[in-house]
């Protein structure tokens, strides 16, 4: 049940729907449900969101908030990012209490993934 003004989703533009499903696909293990031509679904992935058709992105840089996800094995969702054809906007650093490294969707939207283990 959705807790009383508590953030509960989160919505991303997305130049090309189906890049999209494939990329967090391939690299998350999402699953997604499709609202028409223009809008997909996701839940139960720390935080319930979706994508919709839309030429905009979104980045630290043009002041939107920061996803970061969380990992156990930064060098490895790092190559898994690549594989699935995101590219690193910003190379593995330290920073106090962990390490991370950001990263663009194939649509050019900008995360970061971080991790407290080395």
């Amino acid at each position: 049940m959705p807790e009383h003004e508590k953030i509960n989703y989160v919505e991303f533009p997305a130049k090309d729907i189906g890049a999209t499903k494939a990329f967090f696909t391939a690299v998350f293990g999402w699953s997604f449900v499709d609202y028409g031509p223009e809008y997909t679904a996701f839940s139960n992935e720390g935080l319930d969101g979706g994508f919709f058709k839309s030429a905009l992105t979104v980045s630290p840089e043009k002041g939107s908030a920061l996803i970061v996800f969380y990992s156990r094995d930064l060098e490895q969702t790092q190559s898994k990012i690549e594989k699935a054809g995101g590219s690193i906007s910003k190379p593995i650093f330290s920073f106090p209490g962990g390490r991370r490294f950001h990263f663009q969707d194939p649509n050019g939207n900008e995360y970061a993934v971080w991790s407290d283990i080395d």
